[in-house]
Order: structure tokens, then C-alpha cells, then sequence
């Protein structure tokens, strides 16, 4: 199965932004399709700090202010590599400084 990489998924950012995030900026829905989720994935990476550690509540309370499911956000963000986890942990591993 084909899968897109960031770069190329990037493409398209001002679209995919503009169809899934509101005007107040939360996510009006989880794109099943992975090259949106990519892009709103590497926009929701944008609120984690480089560097920064943060706890799964601390995760949850970032991702609540875009989506109640932060279930699936998280587990979507540590699975295409925007975050990784290690002793209760999290901190961000991908996406793009901006």
C-alpha cells in the first residue's frame, strides 16, 4: 500500500487546513484519509514543543482543545511518528518547525 511522506502530503496543507479545522481552530473531523491526516496531524504536532516531555493528561488536554476523541489523535500521532512514548511519556519526534 502506498504511503505518502510528509513532504509530499504537505502539498496540499492550505486545502486540507481550510476543509478540516474551523475558524476558531478546532478540527471539525479526523480525516480518514491518510495523506489529510498527515497534514492535520503535523498541524496538531505543532502545540508539542521540541524538547519538551509531557504526560498522557498534559497530551490529552493539548489535543481536547481541537477534538474530544484525544484517544485517537494521540495514538494517530505516535503511530505516523509525531510523538513517541517511553515510561508514561511523550514527546514529540516529527513534523515540521514552523
Amino acid at each position: 500500500m502506498f504511503r505518502p511522506d510528509l513532504q509530499d502530503a504537505l502539498r496540499d496543507k492550505d486545502a486540507v487546513i481550510r476543509s478540516f479545522f474551523a475558524a476558531d481552530g478546532s478540527l471539525t473531523a479526523i480525516p480518514t484519509k491518510i495523506r489529510k491526516r498527515l497534514v492535520v496531524l503535523d498541524r496538531l504536532s505543532q502545540e508539542f514543543e521540541p524538547g519538551a516531555k509531557f504526560t498522557e493528561t498534559e497530551v490529552n488536554n493539548r489535543l481536547r482543545a481541537f477534538h474530544p476523541d484525544v484517544a485517537a489523535l494521540r495514538r494517530y500521532l505516535v503511530e505516523e511518528g509525531f510523538l513517541d512514548r517511553a515510561d508514561g511519556q511523550y514527546w514529540r519526534s516529527g513534523g515540521t518547525v514552523s
